[in-house]
């Protein structure tokens, strides 16, 4: 069924009912007294959905993208924006007259967001994760100089598996942001398998989840002495960048 409002935003996701997006920008709206604008949560079940969706559908000026989808959104978007192209994931969906453009907005969020929190130790970080939020990840530890590495299930080459996390590696890479979505509600209790023992207060964990707020990964680390952080600042950061890219 289309919708009636005449400015009309939303996420495209998968089993996203969690999300923070919608009070987020509903509350927005209601601060800059805009009528008509409305921010829904598009919840599908498979990628080939986002079609019908856009056609269904008239008024949307702008859509955010989430998990699973920031990669394989970008064959139904007509342009991508350099870094989002660079990247190969795409968070954020412009409606333009030349059609549908998508830029990455994560870049901006996850870099203001971990900036506060580094220090001249952290200098080697792992990633957690393979998804479309690590290419940000990774591109925004390139351009602050940090070197990385990948630590998947199913690495690639240049990557680790989760069993490769030893003692010597864990006290080199003193930044572990989880990119995962492991943690996150109603699945609380679940974390990144990694030895958490050799954790120590030289180190940063960053989790993009923010719901709940203290993650599993989050708990462990700061019981180890760790800094943490956890993805709520970072969310509203890449939001506040969505609006100004809808309305620009």
């Amino acid at each position: 069924m289309g919708i009636i409002e005449k400015n009309n935003y939303g996420l495209v996701g998968k089993n996203i009912s969690y999300s923070f997006s919608e009070s987020y920008f509903e509350e927005k709206f209601k601060k800059l007294g805009l009528e008509g604008y409305s921010y829904r949560n598009f919840d599908l079940s498979q990628i080939e959905e986002f079609t019908p969706l856009i056609q269904e559908n008239k008024h949307i000026k702008g859509l955010n993208v989430t998990i699973p989808y920031k990669e394989a959104v970008i064959p139904y978007l007509d342009r991508l924006n350099k870094k989002a192209k660079k990247i190969g994931a795409v968070n954020t969906i412009k409606f333009t007259k030349k059609g549908l453009k998508g830029y990455n907005t994560d870049i901006y969020g996850f870099k203001k967001s971990i900036k506060p929190f580094l220090t001249k130790n952290h200098t080697k970080a792992l990633i957690l994760g393979t998804g479309g939020a690590s290419k940000a990840v990774a591109f925004v530890f390139g351009e602050l100089g940090i070197k990385f590495k990948f630590v998947s299930r199913r690495p690639k080459k240049n990557q680790l598996l989760y069993t490769d996390l030893n003692e010597k590696i864990m006290k080199e890479y003193t930044v572990l942001v989880n990119c995962t979505p492991l943690g996150t509600f109603p699945n609380i209790e679940e974390k990144p398998n990694i030895p958490y023992q050799w954790i120590t207060d030289a180190h940063l964990l960053f989790d993009l989840i923010y719901n709940p707020e203290k993650s599993a990964f989050l708990r462990e680390g700061e019981n180890q002495g760790a800094a943490i952080c956890n993805g709520l600042r970072m969310l509203e950061l890449q939001a506040e960048k969505a609006w100004k890219i809808w309305n620009s």
